[in-house]
């Protein structure tokens, strides 16, 4: 799957399919996301492939509620959200909310952050937040 950014956002926006969530759901604090393919540093041409790792926990799609489950968000030189907040749905925060593991994702030439993050059935991330360190990556022409 090829991401984007810009038609996702605006097709998430108009589907509704952020929704508030009145309480953070708990994450096991032994649980982690990673990317499998791409290391710090890395040199890649879009799109770039993306491969998400998850340990701890497992995989369940968006408006799906089950114990110890999430879906990937891929934020794109962006900060980490803030506590109990969902995470936008725009061109930085890309969502993964059908429980896909991979996706290619188009970017622009240059130098950019990667982060990924875990969101519950109502992409608000858990808590503790369950999230992998920020990663720079060069987009070759």
């Amino acid at each position: 799957m090829i991401v984007r950014m810009a038609a996702l956002a605006v097709a998430l926006a108009a589907s509704g399919a952020l929704v508030a969530n009145a309480a953070e759901t708990p994450a096991p604090k032994d649980a982690k996301v990673y990317f499998v393919n791409l290391k710090d540093g890395a040199k890649a041409k879009s799109p770039v492939l993306v491969q998400f790792g998850l340990s701890g926990m497992g995989i369940a799609p968006a408006g799906v509620e089950m114990e110890n489950t999430g879906h990937h968000h891929v934020f794109v030189d962006a900060d980490p959200p803030k506590k109990g907040e969902p995470i936008p749905a725009d061109a930085k925060h890309i969502h993964f909310g059908k429980g896909q593991t991979e996706a290619r994702i188009e970017l622009p030439p240059g130098r950019h952050t990667l982060q990924l993050v875990l969101g519950d059935f109502t992409h608000t991330p858990h808590a503790p937040m369950v999230m992998s360190p920020k990663i720079t990556i060069t987009v070759e022409k």
